[in-house]
């Protein structure tokens, strides 16, 4: 490890909070329908979008009713999506004539997007056309994330509220994430990033001539505007098969740093709007603390592992630190925070070769993800994720101290508990048991490419990314088979809609009881000690819950590398 890349690293982590404030109190604004900027123009297009599906900002639902209408909306998804794609042979705006996509890698790459994940089992640029990538794949980048985001902003209003029934409305929570707070701040990265040099035209493919005198083909397209809500949206899913480690998505170190800012922006703000709409922004300070330790600490063991190499190499005077997988552009520094943010945040987008990390490199992606990604986490649905940790956090100190927990003059009773362990309980079902299945499978088994605990850690990186919505890959596994796309979009079904359904109840719940005042017992959840006991019960729970599958993989693979043996 070297000065220049902890500067780097602190650098970021102070742009982002930086960012926080500003942000948050601007996206409190847009979700209490006051005015702001942007009034004038989309206030019109807003209430036409209210008329179309419907309702109006002055109605409010009910837990189920916003429910519903998120598993409707999400449905519809599904299926424009999947017709999108088995239909784009015969579609416009195809001038590289990509064929149909087959039935089942078209349902893995709908629920994929629409579930936020954006796990891709095919080469962008060889596989969809620019109607898949612009109406199809990037629209659900911007819809899935509001979608997020709204379940957010419903759970907020539920601490916020007291003796009410209804949590907000969906359709105005989505339709404002998406006018007022991605579309505005999405055209102007997609500027900046074709300012760097990111394309964006709906031209053919560019036919090159090498030195040698071969043509070569080089794929182009509507890339800026994908990646602007790939990163923004914590989507992840790539123009390109290389991801932002394709030059043409991430030209540059200014282009990196703008994407790594995108990705945790809006998960960050959250934060501060939950302690506005609450009335006491060191609550969300609070909740912001755990995130930053979290992630720290993920970001020192990543980096010193890939700065420390693999011994096997140091016998042979290459001491220069792990670079292989990795962008020569960005160091290692530079991959090694990359690849924490990515998955600590649900966005999947990727600047090096997870799988080319060592064991113990490798292993912090694999427990940001299994944690469910709720150190900042994905737009919404992080903090959505941390919130349901709260809950156990204060249910432990009520235990303790022998009085019914309480947090922001909620209480916490059996209901919510019961509804917190059942949305944490289905990542592991998802990720552990189809692991448990694909490792004794033969066709699952022969469809991974490294022997030995790392391809083990192949298979549940996999699955742990999939119910984790990230979307990243550790590489080596063959997933575009059968198998893999039905189990893995399984899993990417079972990670998002099994954690949104009991959020939105303990919502229902909370926003229907009496706010409780504070007194000389009240757990003080705004200061150092409730950081501490929430960041414990966090990697207990995840300890717990995983540490077994590790061992078998980057575990035992970090300690037979001591001994000299690599895979």
């Amino acid at each position: 490890m070297i000065l220049n890349g902890w500067l780097q690293i602190l650098l970021y982590c102070g742009i982002v909070l930086v960012l926080v404030k500003p942000l948050g109190g601007y996206m409190t604004r847009v979700f209490n329908g006051e005015r702001t900027f942007f009034s004038p123009v989309l206030v019109p297009i807003e209430r036409g979008l209210y008329a179309i599906a419907g309702t109006s900002e002055r109605e409010e639902q009910h837990w189920t009713s916003y429910a519903f209408s998120m598993l409707l909306f999400n449905f519809l998804g599904v299926l424009v999506l999947y017709a999108l794609m088995r239909l784009q042979a015969g579609l416009p705006y195809n001038p590289a004539g990509m064929t149909s996509v087959p039935p089942d890698l078209s349902f893995n790459t709908a629920v994929s997007f629409v579930t936020n994940t954006n796990w891709q089992n095919y080469s962008g640029e060889g596989t969809m056309s620019y109607l898949t990538q612009m109406a199809g794949l990037t629209v659900q980048n911007f819809v899935s994330a509001s979608t997020g985001i709204a379940i957010a902003v419903g759970l907020i209003r539920a601490f916020a509220r007291a003796s009410g029934k209804a949590i907000g409305n969906f359709w105005v929570d989505m339709i404002r994430s998406t006018l007022y707070v991605l579309l505005p701040l999405c055209i102007v990265l997609t500027l900046v990033y074709v300012y760097l040099g990111v394309p964006q035209t709906l031209g053919p493919y560019v036919e090159a001539t090498t030195l040698e005198g071969a043509k070569q083909t080089i794929a182009v397209g509507p890339v800026a505007s994908q990646l602007a809500i790939k990163m923004l949206g914590t989507n992840g899913g790539g123009f390109f098969n290389a991801n932002s480690a394709h030059p043409f998505e991430n030209p540059d170190a200014i282009s990196n740093l703008v994407q790594m800012l995108s990705i945790f922006a809006i998960g960050a703000a959250l934060t501060n709007v939950f302690g506005r709409m609450v009335g006491n922004q060191r609550q969300g300070w609070a909740i912001l603390a755990t995130m930053g330790i979290l992630f720290f600490v993920g970001v020192g063991i990543t980096y010193w592992a890939e700065a420390a190499g693999n011994p096997l190499m140091h016998a042979f005077g290459l001491n220069g630190g792990n670079m292989e997988g990795k962008e020569v552009r960005f160091g290692i520094a530079l991959s090694s925070l990359f690849a924490v943010i990515t998955t600590a945040a649900s966005c999947g987008a990727v600047n090096a070769m997870h799988g080319s990390f060592t064991a113990l490199g490798g292993l912090v992606p694999l427990i940001n993800m299994q944690l469910g990604e709720i150190i900042v986490g994905g737009v919404g649905a992080g903090f959505y994720g941390i919130l349901l940790f709260v809950i156990i956090a204060i249910f432990v100190a009520g235990l303790m101290v022998g009085r019914t927990p309480e947090y922001l003059g909620k209480k916490i009773e059996a209901k919510e508990m019961k509804m917190a362990v059942l949305a944490i309980l289905c990542l592991p079902l998802a990720m552990l048991v189809f692991t448990a299945i694909a490792t004794v499978l033969p066709s699952a088994v022969a469809s991974v490419g490294t022997a030995g605990p790392h391809g083990f850690s192949e298979i549940l990186y996999a699955y742990t990314s999939a119910a984790a919505n990230n979307g990243s890959a550790f590489g080596g596994l063959t997933g575009n088979t059968p198998w893999y796309n039905i189990t893995l979009g399984i899993g990417m079904l079972m990670g998002r809609f099994l954690v949104i359904i009991p959020a939105l109840a303990i919502a229902g719940s909370l926003v229907a009881k009496k706010t409780v005042p504070a007194s000389a017992g009240t757990f003080p959840t705004d200061g150092p000690l409730f950081v501490g006991l929430l960041s414990g019960t966090i990697l207990i729970v995840g300890g717990l819950t995983f540490f077994p599958a590790l061992a078998l993989g980057p575990v035992v693979e970090h300690l037979m590398m001591i001994t000299g043996q690599a895979f």
